[in-house]
């Protein structure tokens, strides 16, 4: 059977019309920009620790062998024991289950639960790339969270994050966390001031 080349202008026009059609429909609306601000409590050390390292990476400290050459190989005990301690290991994995309050008291009102991980991946300095999703417990965003993922290099004031998606009414979000230490030890952990800002 022959199909004629109106038919077929036909049909192609239909099929142009509802891609626009569905393409217009997937931005019909107004973006909402939301900021969040809270701290994040990571606490290595205490009786309940939140934050743990699961895998050690090698040290960035060099120690010196029988030769004279630097070699982690042939590190004394005590050596062993300084590098396996040391807050600054090349290839850590740390894991976080850390709370998000209103304010950097430990007392301050919780707003959600910060989980995710980090894993060491600069041998000069102290550069993570972590993923965190934030799980909000209160409020008007309760039951949603927000994901960020990024380089973390703690020698900077503030480190930026991409957001790279979000559940609840953050779904399809998108935008950006900003992290800047308040009261922070490498070895003890401490407090993260954390300000993240949403496009959903």
């Amino acid at each position: 059977m022959a199909v004629s080349l109106p038919s077929v202008l036909l049909a192609a026009a239909s099929l142009l019309a509802a891609a626009v059609y569905i393409r217009s429909y997937d931005t019909v609306g107004t973006t909402t920009t939301t900021h969040l601000h809270f701290f994040m409590h990571d606490d290595y050390t205490g009786p309940r620790p939140t934050a743990a390292r699961v895998v050690s990476g090698r040290s960035l400290l060099p120690t010196s062998s029988s030769d004279g050459s630097d070699s982690n190989d042939n590190a004394t005990a005590t050596d062993r024991s300084v590098l396996t301690t040391s807050p600054q290991q090349f290839g850590d994995v740390v894991v976080l289950n850390n709370a998000l309050t209103e304010g950097p008291d430990g007392g301050s009102a919780r707003v959600g639960t910060a989980q995710g991980f980090a894993v060491r991946v600069s041998e000069g300095g102290i550069v993570s790339h972590l993923t965190l999703h934030m799980v909000l417990d209160a409020g008007e965003h309760r039951g949603s969270s927000v994901t960020a993922n990024g380089r973390i290099d703690m020698d900077a004031e503030v480190r930026e994050s991409v957001v790279i998606g979000g559940a609840g009414k953050f779904r399809f979000a998108r935008g950006y966390m900003l992290t800047r230490n308040y009261d922070y030890d490498l070895a003890r952990g401490g407090i993260v001031e954390i300000d993240v800002y949403v496009q959903h």
